[in-house]
């Protein structure tokens, strides 16, 4: 207002008229000149050239949310009602300031809870002060690149509070152009062809994006960052939710949720202000498109070029849709039924052993099942149970695993509160993935290591029998010991007498070796995408990411249940933990317990003085016990991890 000039039609005789007018600066006098009916009115700009000031509606204005205000409430540097106006020096109006004074009078007042929308507007301001628009711009430093008057119609602003009205519909539907035309016209441009510009302005479609879904509105930053890149997929995942699920299931997805931007992301593929449907020949995710989409991230440079199987991969198979995923279906019902499967079995296998051995704790029952009466054995020795080299093998084993389970998990379960926390003391995305490799590279080592050791010493072995008491392959004594032991767990029968190996011990060292094809070898495929790309199609990925993490997930339940409680918690056991595979030995009495089939044929062939050895020492036993129990914690609370992030990813 403050040094305006007037044009024509605006005559002399009306300035005159007005300088002799009253000097009251209420709103119909301002409205005499300012409601654009009189004439344009201009004033001086910042480069001297001449500049037009905004009409006021009448109408607008009387149904804004500042209707009830008076113009020089704002415009304090206006003194007169004479043309061209005689400026004071107070300040220009400045909506932050003037807002943020009536929100911190009203703290003070007490009456906040009275005024939600002025806490709207407070907060909206704090977070346009660390906005892109609040920075200074590049080409004049200073001025800001935009400010309220430019986003909001300051004597019009009626933003309507209920969001779900017609009146916010209506009012939503003129961002696109409000942000685009004064702003950023190329965005516009490209947003109109797209699939949310086309149901925004042709079909009038007001719940379709529009620029603040995705850029919010007074938060706006720049887009290369990272806490953007990240926000942005849960911007689109608010519409697409079934999309946004199916994409957190990929690899993609899981470093995206662990707070990583390595991987790609809905604009990734998608674009950004031009996406199109995936039907449309020009669209990035049209099958004819994919694989140079996949490029841009696979480019050969970063990371190793994407092959032909990156075209079909898919991103948001999920496991009810046979019809357009049957692997996927196929894959996870397998899975499901594997799962449910063993669990309950071993579970019900545990519970019931667990009541028959507690039940006879009870009743005083101590069945030794050998004889011992006339034998002059020495009960002070012990037993070596395991050689050296299997009990470093079964050390270095379960580091290896919990290692595995700790970066697998992490990963699997990103959703997670614990995952990025996991993943940031590790070094990040790369960091947790490196380890997981390095982790697994080293299981599969030394797996072949023992194998090969193995092998080669049974085929020497002359006397050996592939289905004796000594070996670890299966064999009908094992079905009928595991039928005998159910019978025991129900009081139909006596506890099976077993040799060097028990069945459940066989399923354990045999898991292994299903574990390493299934979880090692779909792994690999996972680990090498452009290797397995370049041979088999891409749903390969989809089934290898279910199997790999479903087979995990069991691998690691199973052990920290199911086998803590066959080698640690039974009653028997109790207090863990049970030591043998750390000092290798156990004594005569506990031998004779476990195993008594064994004792008593090493007994009447004369060689169990062959395996007598002296006690541990007490350093050793005390060192083995507090090893124990480090990994038994260790176990559990790798086990509580995984229980959370089952349950959190379930609900």
């Amino acid at each position: 207002m403050a040094g305006v000039l007037t044009t024509f039609p605006v005559t002399a005789a009306d300035i005159q008229k007005a300088a002799h007018a009253s000097q009251k600066l209420d709103n119909a006098t301002c409205q005499t000149c300012h409601d654009g009916i009189k004439g344009k009115l201009e004033v001086p700009g910042a480069d001297g050239e001449a500049r037009p000031l905004h009409d006021i509606d009448p109408d607008k204005y009387g149904k804004s949310v500042h209707a009830k205000m008076e113009c020089v409430a704002c415009h304090t540097d206006i003194t007169d009602n004479i043309s061209p106006h005689q400026k004071s020096s107070a300040k220009a109006p400045d909506c932050a300031q003037c807002h943020q004074v009536l929100w911190d009078k009203a703290k003070q007042a007490g009456t906040t809870g009275s005024q939600p929308r002025l806490e709207i507007v407070a907060k909206n301001i704090a977070a346009y002060k660390k906005s892109f628009h609040a920075r200074p711009n590049q080409d004049d430093p200073s001025q800001v690149n935009a400010t309220c008057t430019q986003c909001h119609d300051t004597h019009g602003f009626n933003v309507p509070a209920d969001k779900k009205s017609p009146q916010y519909a209506a009012w939503r539907k003129e961002v696109p152009a409000l942000c685009g035309e004064k702003c950023h016209d190329e965005q516009l441009e490209t947003y109109s062809e797209s699939v949310h510009g086309k149901e925004v302005l042709d079909k009038n479609n007001a719940k379709a994006p529009v620029c603040t879904s995705c850029h919010t509105n007074h938060e706006i930053t720049n887009t290369s960052l990272d806490s953007f890149k990240l926000l942005n997929n849960e911007a689109c995942g608010s519409c697409h939710k079934e999309n946004l699920k199916s994409y957190r299931d990929t690899y993609h997805g899981q470093v995206t949720k662990l707070g990583y931007v390595d991987t790609a992301k809905c604009y990734n593929c998608h674009g950004s202000h031009g996406i199109l449907s995936a039907k449309d020949p020009k669209s990035k995710v049209h099958p004819n498109n994919r694989l140079k989409t996949c490029q841009e991230c696979h480019d050969g440079k970063k990371k190793q070029l994407a092959t032909a199987g990156f075209a079909t991969f898919a991103p948001h198979a999920n496991s009810h849709d046979f019809a357009k995923y049957p692997q996927v279906w196929i894959s996870t019902k397998f899975m499901i039924a594997l799962l449910i499967g063993v669990f309950a079995f071993f579970w019900l296998h545990s519970g019931l052993w667990y009541y028959r051995e507690w039940q006879e704790r009870k009743e005083h029952k101590n069945v030794p099942h050998v004889r011992t009466e006339g034998m002059l054995l020495n009960e002070k020795k012990f037993f070596q149970r395991f050689p050296v080299g299997w009990r470093i093998a079964h050390l270095a084993f379960a580091l290896i695993t919990m290692t595995l389970v700790l970066t697998g998990t992490a990963a699997l379960f990103s959703h997670s509160a614990w995952a990025p926390v996991v993943a940031q003391a590790l070094g990040g995305a790369r960091g947790l993935a490196l380890i997981h490799r390095v982790a697994a590279a080293l299981f599969v080592g030394i797996f072949f290591i023992h194998f090969i050791y193995v092998m080669q010493r049974l085929l020497r072995d002359r006397r050996f029998r592939w289905f004796g008491p000594e070996s670890l392959v299966p064999n009908w004594k094992d079905l009928s010991d595991m039928v005998g032991m159910f019978k025991w767990f129900v009081g139909k029968g006596e506890k099976p007498r077993f040799d060097r190996w028990t069945y459940f011990e066989k399923f354990d060292y045999w898991a292994v070796f299903w574990g390493v094809s299934i979880i090692g070898g779909s792994g690999l495929l996972l680990a090498f995408p452009t290797v397995t790309a370049a041979y088999l199609p891409g749903w390969i990925f989809n089934v290898a990411t279910i199997v790999h993490g479903e087979e995990a997930f069991l691998a690691a339940v199973f052990l920290f249940t199911v086998h803590f409680f066959n080698n640690h918690f039974r009653p028997d056991k109790l207090p863990p933990p049970d030591i043998v595979m750390f000092t290798g030995t156990q004594s005569l009495e506990e031998f004779r317990r476990e195993h008594p089939a064994q004792y008593q044929r090493l007994v009447d062939a004369g060689e169990l003085d062959k395996y007598l050895v002296d006690a541990p020492s007490r350093p050793m036993t005390l060192g083995s016990k507090l090893l124990g129990l480090i990994l038994i914690a260790i176990g559990l609370t790798l086990l509580v991890l995984v229980i959370v992030g089952f349950l959190g990813g379930a609900g």
